[in-house]
């Protein structure tokens, strides 16, 4: 186990490169891992994706990442969500049916309503608010602006754990954190300038 590395989880869901390229950009250890065993023990957690949810799901439960990540984040070592890696974390999701998550975080995924004028799926730069700073977002400078791809969003059940929202048709929920955990909607590692600064702070941590 490298000591100060980022590990970040391969299921075949994702564009990996760009997460890594950002951590190494920082000057920190970036290790993908395409099987628990890699990642074991690991002091910091990143869990990346784009695509379906239920593909995602059944990928992580094949490659039994499933117990990893829960261990993790019970142990309350740092743990980051990216984009889907935000959304596996809640209890269901409506993407295509209804599909059971890794029921970490209470709530649910749903998608963005159809309305005049309302582009879906969301993509481009949205200016993030602070609904409770985090270790994360406290040093980012405002307005923080930063880069979105998706068409559904959560709904957390517990608004504690919101820590910062967006608008697109409706606000929504772009990042949440409890203690070590935390998972944006957005994408830092294609935010520029802001991205760097959070991934940053997960790298102090």
């Amino acid at each position: 186990m490298v000591t100060g590395a980022v590990h970040i989880i391969d299921y075949g869901m994702g564009n990996l490169r760009s997460v890594q390229k950002a951590f190494e950009h920082l000057g920190t250890p970036a290790i993908v891992c395409q099987t628990p065993a890699e990642a074991q023990g690991a002091e910091r957690l990143v869990l990346p994706g784009v695509g379906a949810f239920r593909d995602a799901i059944r990928e992580l439960e094949r490659l039994d990442f499933v117990g990893l990540i829960r261990d993790h984040i019970a142990a309350d070592r740092p743990f980051l969500g990216i984009c889907l890696g935000l959304q596996l974390l809640f209890d269901v999701s409506y993407e295509g049916g209804e599909y059971a998550g890794l029921g970490i975080l209470p709530g649910k995924v749903v998608r963005f309503q159809s309305a005049p004028d309302l582009k879906i799926p969301h993509m481009g730069w949205n200016t993030i608010e602070p609904s409770r700073l985090n270790a994360l977002t406290e040093s980012l400078p405002r307005p923080a602006s930063v880069y979105f791809v998706h068409s559904y969003y959560v709904v957390p059940d517990d608004p504690a754990l919101v820590a910062e929202t967006t608008e697109h048709g409706t606000r929504f929920t772009a990042m949440v954190s409890r203690g070590n955990l935390f998972a944006a909607q957005f994408h830092p590692e294609k935010s520029q300038q802001t991205g760097l600064k959070l991934l940053e702070g997960f790298t102090k941590l």
